[in-house]
């Protein structure tokens, strides 16, 4: 079957249907031949629909026509009917890049070169950078041979094609190329992407600049000064601060390939430039990688500068390039003298604290606790903990919440007496912050303060905070609130919830609030499996059993359900198994026959899963038995 033209018996379906009519794709995995012609059909459609859906079974084709045709035929068709569909042309560079099985292997690759060249040279960017990825795929798959014969002309064609969006393709194939070809063609390539780095349009210059990065860590050491800085220098000064930001990236993986003083010398001032950019956005982009630059260039002295230019991005005009540079303070902690680092810093630090963009405070409340580690116990307590206080006090709930969510590091610097002396009384008021969200990260918190204070503290300070959680309005916070009553009881003990924790829950079951009511079985249904099956008979069950006549059908129906896991819990011990069948199975034969729907749904639902439970235990005797 010839994929330009079929003749009518070939596109036939096997129902006599014509090729024009719909078909049903899913009969060609089958090999049907009706459907196979459908694809076929379907490639020259007027419907973007059909055409779209016809790539996506191209490999069924593929495989049906064979190797041989698939490359002959199949590949020259797809070339020569690419057509100005964006959506299809995306679809088209996708498909073409894992294509090689179906064309005869890592042999064949290079066929799939021409419909992807073209394709690099489409108008629509994302197509573009498909096909060029697709071409990069290919290049793994091919020799040197392959290579040098097929791909290299392709560079050549689209570096020099007269369109801007053929050149900016050509940069991305380059560094592919590079370590599968001679010194010889490697020159030449080297010689051609400098062409792109000097092109007269902006677009091919900012594909060089993203491009550059790939390419310097393909090149052999020697060429890193000789081609490499060249080049980042002429972009990192081009007059379109669009290419300047891109040199950012290629800046750090050259540094990485020079010595000490070889980046002294040749890329001390272009560092320092670029932090001074008068474009926002190149200072963005130093910002938001000034540790790895700083860090790779290994010089003390021009560190020590650079620590000196991170400061002054903390005062930049720009909110983005403060905010970035405040992901980077661990890393610039560590550049300065540690003798120096707490007065360097301190001021910059509090400045930012009180800084009036909100997203620059919540990335510092984010980031803040890492110079804990360098600032130490002293310096945390004396300079760092009002800092973090009155973050913990800022009225944007990000900030509080990032704050909240890295106390554990300096809980492990400064240890929990100072921070539960310093910090404590903003946590708990925070514990009633109308943003729920700031309330659920505390209650996350509380088990860690706990283990660490103690039971006497958390009696006296925290108990009576935790039971209010199991009345919030919002259903997260409550949720979390029986997870932390779990948590614990895992952390002080059974006793312990015996005679503080249950006591208080169970006394919410008379509540005339059926909220709370309802947040008793959630809770007693989460604590069971961390308590004795004694303290289930003795104050769980019990309990239950005076809500399954509660005149909310919604509590009826919770109490179904938790008898399941309350049965569970039960046969842990002997002594409380009977319990099951003389308690928990009748209540729940009561439940089945209540006038709700729902509750009977759940009684029943839990009576047979207690009783497949029992099944499964009886067996599993007899089988380690036999085994």
């Amino acid at each position: 079957m010839s994929v330009d033209s079929a003749s009518p018996a070939e596109v036939t379906g096997p129902a006599g249907v014509s090729g024009g009519m719909h078909y049903d794709f899913e009969d060609a995995q089958s090999g049907d031949l009706g459907a196979l012609a459908a694809i076929a059909d379907a490639m020259k459609s007027d419907s973007l629909a059909d055409r779209l859906e016809s790539l996506k079974r191209l490999s069924v084709l593929a495989l049906a026509m064979g190797e041989e045709r698939t490359r002959d035929e199949l590949i020259p068709f797809l070339d020569e009917s690419i057509d100005d569909e964006d959506e299809l042309l995306l679809s088209l560079a996708e498909v073409l890049g894992d294509f090689v099985q179906y064309v005869g292997g890592p042999k064949y690759a290079f066929v799939l070169l021409r419909p992807l060249e073209n394709l690099a040279a489409a108008e629509e960017t994302v197509v573009r950078e498909k096909a060029v990825e697709s071409i990069n795929k290919l290049v793994d798959c091919m020799d040197q041979p392959q290579v040098e014969e097929y791909l290299i002309p392709c560079i050549a064609r689209l570096s020099s094609g007269e369109w801007f969006t053929s050149r900016s393709s050509a940069a991305g194939l380059y560094a592919a190329a590079y370590g599968k070809v001679t010194d010889a063609i490697q020159s030449k390539l080297r010689a051609g992407y400098e062409a792109l780095c000097k092109d007269d349009t902006p677009m091919i210059r900012r594909a060089a600049a993203s491009n550059l990065e790939g390419v310097v860590d393909k090149i052999a050491q020697e060429h890193v000064l000789t081609f490499a800085i060249p080049n980042f220098r002429r972009l990192a000064e081009d007059d379109q601060d669009s290419v300047r930001l891109l040199t950012v990236e290629p800046l750090v993986a050259i540094t990485k390939r020079l010595t000490t003083e070889e980046c002294k010398q040749h890329l001390g001032e272009s560092v320092q430039r670029l932090c001074s950019d008068k474009s926002w956005r190149v200072r963005y982009m130093v910002a938001d990688h000034f540790v790895a630059i700083a860090k790779n260039i290994k010089d003390q002295d021009l560190q020590e500068e650079l620590v000196s230019v991170a400061i002054a991005l903390m005062h930049d005009n720009e909110a983005e390039v403060r905010a970035a540079i405040c992901t980077q303070l661990d890393g610039l902690a560590d550049l300065a003298a540690p003798e120096a680092v707490v007065a360097r810093f301190c001021g910059p630090l509090q400045e930012l604290v009180d800084d009036p963009s909100q997203h620059v405070r919540s990335t510092l409340a984010k980031h803040i606790g890492s110079l804990c580690r360098v600032f130490g116990k002293d310096g945390t307590i004396e300079h760092l903990l009002p800092l973090l206080l009155r973050l913990l006090k800022d009225s944007f709930p990000e900030v509080r919440l990032n704050i909240i969510s890295k106390l554990d590091v300096v809980d492990s610097v400064v240890g929990i007496d100072s921070l539960s002396q310093s910090l404590l009384p903003a946590i708990v008021e925070l514990a009633e912050d109308k943003q729920w969200r700031v309330r659920l990260a505390i209650i996350e918190y509380v088990p860690l303060i706990a283990s660490q204070l103690g039971v006497q503290f958390f009696d006296e300070q925290l108990s009576n905070l935790c039971m209010s959680w199991l009345g919030d309005p919002v259903y997260s916070i409550r949720e979390a609130a029986t997870i932390n009553l779990k948590k614990l009881t895992d952390v002080f003990g059974v006793d312990w919830a015996r005679s503080t924790i249950i006591p208080k829950i169970l006394a919410m079951a008379n509540h005339p609030n059926y909220l709370y009511r309802m947040t008793t079985i959630f809770a007693i249904t989460t604590i069971a499996p961390s308590v004795t099956p004694e303290i289930v008979r003795d104050q769980i069950l019990p309990a239950l059993e005076c809500l399954v006549n509660d005149p909310i059908p919604n509590i009826r129906f919770n109490v179904a359900k938790s008898l399941e896991p309350l049965a569970a819990a039960l046969r842990r011990s002997s002594d409380t198994a009977a319990l099951e069948t003389s308690v928990i199975r009748p209540t729940l034969a009561r439940l089945e026959e209540d006038p709700d729907p729902d509750v009977r749904f759940y009684a029943h639902r839990s009576l047979e899963n207690i009783k497949a439970g029992e099944d499964l235990g009886a067996a599993a005797p007899k089988l380690s038995a036999a085994a």
